[in-house]
């Protein structure tokens, strides 16, 4: 039986357990950070048991374990976190982009509006975890450095919005 388990380097083993006259043992199959098909074939290839393709995915997400996203949806996301830093295509990508995107969808409507969150995110689609929790490390700081003007143990308190006041 394969299992996933975390590694001290902050990566993941596939292990097999197997019985021996001296008791369980377990051997790595492989080794990796990401899952992907590649990671899979080789565990498959090197067990006594070959476990299936999901039973895998199934046992990385229950052990934290991130999956390689499809090539097509990396190249999106890196695509989406430049356009979104301000860069540009080249104008004859750009139209070939917009007419394939365009064509993608399978009932040929069109799809709604982009919402202005949606754009926020952008320069963050490609990010790896480790730059997010950078991020959020660096706005925990910031918060930790705003002044606290004598409000330790106080309730925060907002200014009372009266709306029948006429300007």
């Amino acid at each position: 039986m394969a299992f996933i388990v975390p590694t001290r380097r902050g990566g993941f083993e596939i292990r097999e357990s197997q019985s021996t006259p001296k008791g369980p043992r377990s051997r790595t199959l492989a080794t990796f950070r990401e899952l992907t098909d590649e990671v899979i074939e080789k565990a498959r290839a090197r067990s006594a048991k070959p476990p299936g393709a999901e039973e895998l995915r199934e046992a990385a997400k229950r052990a934290g374990a991130p999956e390689a996203p499809e090539p097509i949806e990396r190249a999106a996301r890196e695509l989406i976190t430049e356009l979104g830093k301000g860069r540009h295509l080249d104008p004859t990508l750009r139209h070939l982009l917009i007419d394939l995107l365009r064509r993608g969808g399978a009932d040929g409507t069109e799809a709604p509006p982009v919402s202005d969150a949606a754009r926020g995110v952008a320069e963050w689609m490609a990010s790896t975890p480790r730059e997010r929790g950078e991020a959020l490390f660096d706005l925990l700081l910031l918060a930790d450095a705003l002044p606290h003007r004598g409000r330790r143990g106080k309730p925060l308190e907002f200014p009372r919005l009266d709306s029948t006041a006429h300007g």
